[in-house]
């Protein structure tokens, strides 16, 4: 029988992806686990793999469409399956079930209305209202997701209006609140242009064909990506940026001694920050937390991933090193060097850059002398890496030369001082110049 292949969730909160290329044509053989097609999300390309053996009877995507989670993207004659496809019902019940709390939740909700214009026209007659809308045990019917979403992005659920069957909330709903507003709030228009969540609307574009040849390409999804988390931090995030620098001469001595000794294990400055940031992270907890503004709350995390920026000719991928702060430097240095190199390739997962608690951007590779990184929500702190260069400085008694490094580091005002946020910045530093801080 035809067995329908679908998008599935490859991570939470995607709920879409762009076809990047296909791997079969209809008529193929394929084996199980053979990929079928790549999938660009906003988190990485994906692989889709066969679910079993047998042939491609028909596609219904191409290079380049965009395909939504759950939907059908080829159907396969199964190798050792025949007969018709299954009935409805027996689809139906192959459907994982809500929770006994949200199906009571669905009961006493009211339907949504069927006319997206009358919900953009009440918007726009009601008044404001940020009261919280929680009453009795009621549970709002969303999935944990969902709800989690909204939490991160300080929203009460309850008032959001669900636009799926029953009135269930979806992450589009949540972010569709957000948006409606954050225009009501900046006295901005209802937004139907498509533009990208987090940011302000903007204002129409001039013409520019007018003063010469112009020529438009469309944004990748990981420029669109990083256009909404950038825009979302810059707007909500009270930044403050600290910078500082540290003598790395004698580190930078050990780096290329331990290079030329090892050369199998390539031992880069960003590596040797990962472990001093990740040692900092536990003696400065607060930098290793996320503000709950819904509930109040401080969420401290017991564990230390580490975010690296890797630039690549599809734009910033940020894989994460995981508990980096029990690693050491040689270990590192490994999985740095391998992350780096599936970055490059497009070939992280999602799983891969899920879950940073601190993030680095080390730009020292390409120049420059300062710059002010955003810090990338939900963390609270992110350094920033410049390039090294020697300057005279005062020992004491004469201006000796030292290679210098720049560090700025930027954190969210709510959650971190400034005298902290320089204690922070002031031990890191230290500990490039005293590695045996990092023993201490």
């Amino acid at each position: 029988m035809a067995l329908e292949i679908v998008v599935p969730q490859v991570s939470d909160g995607v709920t879409f992806g762009t076809v990047t290329s296909l791997a079969v044509v209809v008529g193929d053989e394929v084996t199980e686990d053979q990929t079928l097609l790549e999938l660009e999300t906003d988190k990485a390309v994906v692989a889709i793999p066969s679910p079993q053996a047998g042939k491609i009877s028909e596609i219904r995507v191409a290079e380049g469409d965009q395909a939504e989670v759950g939907s059908v993207i080829m159907l396969l004659e199964a190798a050792d399956m025949a007969g018709e496809t299954l009935p409805d019902a027996d689809r139906e019940n192959d459907e994982p079930q809500q929770d006994v709390d949200e199906e009571s939740a669905v009961a006493q909700r009211p339907e949504p209305s069927s006319s997206t214009d009358e919900e953009e026209q009440s918007v726009e007659q009601n008044p404001l209202d940020l009261t919280t809308r929680r009453s009795a045990d009621l549970v709002a019917p969303a999935a944990p997701s969902v709800r989690r979403i909204a939490r991160e992005l300080g929203v009460d659920i309850y008032q959001i209006q669900g636009s799926g069957p029953g009135g269930r909330i979806s992450e589009k709903d949540v972010r569709s609140f957000v948006r409606s507003t954050m225009e009501q709030l900046s006295g901005g228009a209802a937004n139907n242009s498509g533009e990208f969540r987090g940011l302000h609307a903007q204002r129409p574009l001039p013409d520019f064909g007018q003063w010469g040849d112009i020529e438009r390409k469309p944004l990748s999804r990981v420029r669109q990506v990083t256009a909404d988390a950038m825009g979302y931090a810059w707007s909500t995030i009270p930044m403050v940026t600290q910078y500082d620098s540290a003598a790395v001469d004698g580190l930078e001595r050990f780096r290329q001694d331990f290079n030329r000794q090892s050369p199998e294990v390539k031992l880069t400055m960003t590596a040797i920050l990962l472990k001093v940031c990740a040692v900092a992270l536990r003696e400065f907890p607060q930098f290793n937390t996320s503000l709950d503004l819904a509930c109040q709350e401080l969420i401290y995390k017991k564990f230390v991933h580490v975010g690296v920026a890797v630039d690549t000719d599809k734009g910033l991928l940020v894989p994460v090193v995981r508990d980096a702060d029990r690693k050491g430097i040689h270990q590192l240095a490994a999985d740095l060097n391998a992350l780096a190199e599936k970055a490059r390739a497009r070939k992280l997962s999602p799983d891969e850059m899920d879950g940073g608690t601190f993030t680095i951007s080390n730009l020292g590779g390409i120049g420059g002398s300062a710059f002010t990184p955003i810090v990338y929500a939900p963390q609270v702190a992110i350094l920033g890496v410049s390039r090294s260069e020697t300057r005279p400085v005062w020992n004491g008694q004469e201006f000796v030369p030292q290679q210098m490094m720049p560090l700025s580091l930027s954190y969210d005002h709510r959650v971190i001082d400034g005298a902290d946020g320089a204690r922070f910045l002031r031990w890191i530093c230290e500990a490039l110049e005293q590695p045996l801080k990092l023993v201490l």
